[in-house]
């Protein structure tokens, strides 16, 4: 069992913190005894303890820190990778017990000592000053593919481990997968006779006229992609005459095809026609999509009878509680299970857009990630609450077409960009969670043809073992995560003993229930444990 001394502005980022680290904790009380005590706030060499973890820390009656105000970074160097650090990072002398060291290799900011028969680690950074910048302000670009909250479970696991403590954990691992995958599509432009001269079909016949043959020439298109695109261009009078079938509309359904073995989620704007609103001044006409929901009705039924989910691709969801209804609503008219997820168009967000979707009703949210490149906004491969949501649950955003090979984004070859996916999919098959993908509409269509890479990639995942639901599919199976008690009920030198308590219902696949055994001191072996089925009811495993 781990107790936690921290201040109470804490207390809400402490609590989401160990639902991501699914372990048994509790808030420490004076007279408990504890496996590990960590603490942020004061001092806890009162509280009975093998272990106390000592974060740099903050008096009870401090101000929480600014989070604004962290502009500077510094590195840390873990056994987990390079980790950047944004609220601080302290110097302390002493002898190192873990290697845990700033970047300059000189200081190390993780020492240990003995204190009246117990083992006392300090580190030099705040662990719940770290986890609340993540989940509220997010990581800048620079730092996009660090998966810096994950990196920090994997850390404090491993720094228990270490010092001779057993533990047990719910992992973010699927039972029977590795990881999970939610395919997304951000449905933009399903309909192309919509655009006539307007500023996206003069872009599309230049890309597919002109910057294809420059495409050739720096060897990013090949020879079959030129004809293709050329040939869409030719009959796009026919296409306006209605002589042959919109390419954009077919788009949607060939996603249909590519994805038959698997769950996607495909968001849709509810209204033609609305730019929305900016609280920061005005938003660009372009914006405004040249369909609403009603324009593409037949196409997201077909996609809802091959299990496909509808959620809305928001206008001004995000902005103020009654738009947010509005626009759930129109999407829930035109479809037969309802609506619960949302994404932002263009990602617009702001600190106060949790509580709005929360207070309208959805169930999640998927707007936090990047326009320009991919990664870890929040740092992390799981789904979580944001800091003040009542039910929401933030599914993350991680991978986007549009940032992979937009030439204003990161504008990324073909091999290029699997490299760079492929360190997304070695952190996630190593760290458990669900990636989160969007592609959109039209990227499998001319003059775009990204479905040959995309279908690639759902080859690649496919192989690794990947669990493929829909966003209410994923976000459900966390809401099951987040339920589960586990009671310590003690150990021996040959035993360790948990009582698990499972809400009932159907939710595939299951939780698995990890043993993490104990490292002897100074052992430089690699983390050993062991993962059982998770049911209701007492487990044991052999230490």
């Amino acid at each position: 069992m781990i107790g936690v001394v921290a201040p109470q502005f804490q207390h809400d980022v402490v609590r989401e913190f160990f639902e991501l680290f699914k372990t048994p904790w509790e808030f420490a009380r004076r007279d408990g005894c504890y496996d590990v005590v960590i603490c942020t706030e004061n001092d806890a060499s009162d509280i009975a303890a093998k272990l106390t973890l000592v974060y740099q820390t903050f008096n009870q009656n401090e101000k929480p820190p600014d989070l604004e105000s962290c502009k500077e970074v510094n590195w840390m160097c873990s056994p987990q990778g390079r980790m950047p650090v944004y609220c601080g990072l302290q110097a302390l002398d002493g002898k190192p017990f873990y290697h845990v060291v700033t970047a300059d290799s000189r200081r190390a900011c993780a020492v240990s000592h003995k204190s009246q028969n117990r083992n006392v680690i300090h580190i030099g950074f705040n662990l719940f000053a770290e986890v609340t910048h993540l989940l509220v302000v997010g990581q800048p670009v620079a730092n996009a593919s660090v998966p810096t909250l994950d990196r920090h479970i994997a850390l404090l696991r491993q720094l228990i481990t270490r010092a001779g403590v057993p533990l047990v954990e719910i992992p973010p691992v699927p039972d029977g997968s590795p990881f999970a995958v939610c395919l997304t599509h951000d449905v933009d432009h399903p309909v192309m006779r919509n655009h006539l001269l307007d500023s996206t079909m003069l872009g599309f016949v230049y890309r597919a006229t002109l910057g294809s043959v420059v495409g050739v020439w720096r060897g990013r298109v090949a020879l079959p992609q030129l004809c293709r695109n050329w040939l869409a261009v030719l009959k796009l009078p026919f296409l306006y005459l209605g002589l042959v079938r919109d390419i954009w509309r077919k788009s949607l359904c060939d996603y249909g095809e590519i994805e038959n073995k698997f769950g996607s989620t495909f968001f849709v704007i509810p209204f033609r026609g609305r730019p929305g609103q900016s609280k920061n001044g005005e938003v660009p006409a372009r914006r405004a999509a040249k369909y609403g929901v009603g324009d593409v009705r037949t196409e997201i039924q077909s996609l809802q009878k091959k299990g496909c989910e509808i959620g809305v691709h928001g206008i001004d969801a995000w902005s103020d509680v009654p738009s947010a209804r509005t626009e759930m609503q129109e999407i829930a008219s035109h479809v037969s299970d309802g609506c619960s997820g949302v994404r932002m168009h263009w990602l617009f967000f702001d600190s106060g857009s949790y509580e709005v979707l929360d207070q309208a009703g959805f169930s999640y949210d998927s707007t936090l990630g990047y326009n320009e490149t991919v990664g870890y906004k929040a740092g992390t491969g799981q789904a979580f609450r944001p800091l003040g949501a009542k039910q929401l649950i933030e599914l993350p955003l991680h991978i986007m077409d549009t940032s992979l090979f937009y030439p204003a984004h990161l504008n990324l070859s073909a091999n290029e960009a699997r490299e760079r996916v492929g360190e997304l999919i070695d952190n996630a098959e190593k760290l458990g969670g669900v990636m989160t993908i969007n592609w959109h509409d039209r990227s499998v269509a001319p003059e775009r043809l990204w479905g040959g890479f995309y279908q690639e990639l759902l080859k690649s995942l496919e192989q690794r073992g990947a669990w493929f639901p829909t966003g209410s599919q994923i976000v459900a199976w966390y809401r099951r995560r987040r339920s589960v008690r586990i009671e310590e009920l003690g150990s021996d030198e040959k035993q360790f003993r948990v009582r698990v308590t499972m809400d009932e219902g159907q939710n595939s696949p299951g939780l698995r229930l990890r043993f993490h055994k104990p490292v002897e001191e100074g052992a430089e072996t690699a983390d050993c444990f062991e993962d059982v089925p998770l049911r209701d009811g007492e487990i044991a495993f052999a230490i």
